[in-house]
């Protein structure tokens, strides 16, 4: 309805469009209508990259399947066997692994990328089983495996716990797929540590409450039916609550861009928001297990993280060099919270470990936007080519 009454509100020929403050309204009808619509999963939209300074093809192939998530291969059309195989391991917490697209650019010149990309929770049915943390590593590992000796491989928030864990099990268990160089970035290794937002709504409820107000099951005709989830649309409104002024500054200035027709204006808005309001459901297994193993209880920063029962032991880790990214300003993971996994990497030799805090970047600019292109990005390349 909105759509319909913001166009007759436009068209030209409409003798609507031609009322007093029918712009006005029209623009109204039309932020309205980008709040509250279902967006759907964002293309990664890489179709080229640059090598050796050509421009070559490049695109996208899903070559392990699993019932939670796939694995995605940016496959280039240049043969570059020297170039080190990369893992790229996506946040499964409430967006898609688009919204790490312009990590995938940045690597892609210099890399053979894979990544992560993780099926949304309502689109399971519930005849593929259950999903919790332990399935997490699982998955990590059998990636890992699949993609064999000599790959790097880089988490990027979320997963740096469950990535850690599952390096230091197939460190221990001498895995010859064992991580070549292990990047960590922006995630809560030990929440502890100078507390943000998020990580203090964990610790203020115990899990009951988590479970009882946070926790639904998914509505038919979804495929994933009755399957109980954490809803996407609720971590969305807890992000947006964190930076609320800036989202209705950013919406404020939408409404005046639709009324005064700068349609450059209204285009980067919607270049952002169509990939940041597009969102996944997770399984509440996986959701509840990492409120209280990564941020309520803290396991793996006190030593007693478990794997089905074995103890998980990060001093297993010798020979997969470590490095950790933080962001000055970042309001999810603090400086910290990251960099505490050298502290539990303790037989890393000093000279396979790196340490890089990013000056005036919040948790999003770590892995996108300017500083990661020019400053972070080449600084991980120097390290996973060092490796």
């Amino acid at each position: 309805m909105t759509g319909a009454h913001s166009k007759l509100l436009r068209h030209p020929l409409s003798p609507l469009s031609h009322l007093p403050g029918a712009r006005s309204v029209a623009s109204a009808y039309g932020v309205f209508g980008d709040l509250t619509r279902r967006y759907p999963k964002p293309a990664f939209n890489l179709h080229t990259t640059v090598c050796d300074g050509e421009q070559v093809d490049v695109r996208e192939a899903i070559v392990k399947r699993k019932p939670f998530a796939q694995l995605k291969h940016f496959q280039r059309s240049v043969a570059r066997p020297d170039d080190p195989k990369l893992l790229i391991v996506a946040p499964l917490s409430g967006h898609f692994a688009s919204l790490l697209r312009g990590t995938v650019e940045a690597m892609l010149p210099e890399h053979d990328v894979y990544i992560t990309d993780w099926r949304d929770a309502c689109q399971v049915p519930l005849s593929a089983g259950d999903f919790g943390l332990d399935d997490y590593i699982d998955y990590v590992i059998d990636f890992i495996d699949y993609l064999g000796p000599d790959t790097h491989v880089l988490a990027v928030c979320q997963p740096v716990v469950p990535v850690l864990a599952a390096t230091a099990i197939m460190a221990e268990d001498r895995h010859p797929a064992a991580p070549r160089s292990l990047a960590l970035m922006s995630g809560p290794v030990d929440g502890r540590v100078d507390p943000t937002e998020p990580c203090e709504l964990a610790t203020e409820h115990n899990l009951a409450w988590f479970k009882r107000n946070l926790v639904h099951p998914v509505p038919a005709p979804y495929p994933g039916a009755m399957r109980k989830v954490y809803p996407g649309f609720l971590q969305l409104a807890g992000f947006m609550n964190m930076n609320l002024d800036r989202h209705m500054g950013a919406y404020r200035g939408l409404f005046n861009s639709m009324r005064d027709r700068k349609v450059d204006k209204i285009r980067r808005h919607r270049e952002f928001y169509d990939e940041y309001l597009a969102v996944m459901d997770l399984p509440a297994t996986y959701y509840l297990d990492t409120i209280q193993r990564v941020f309520q209880e803290f396991h793996l920063a006190r030593g007693c993280f478990r794997h089905r029962g074995r103890l998980v032991d990060p001093a297993a880790i010798h020979d997969t060099a470590l490095m950790t990214i933080e962001g000055e300003k970042d309001d999810i993971s603090s400086p910290g919270q990251t960099r505490a996994a050298h502290d539990l990497c303790i037989n890393v030799p000093d000279a396979r470990r790196l340490h890089h805090l990013q000056a005036g970047v919040g948790h999003y600019g770590v892995f996108n936007g300017s500083r990661w292109r020019e400053e972070i990005s080449p600084r991980l390349r120097n390290f996973i080519r060092a490796s």
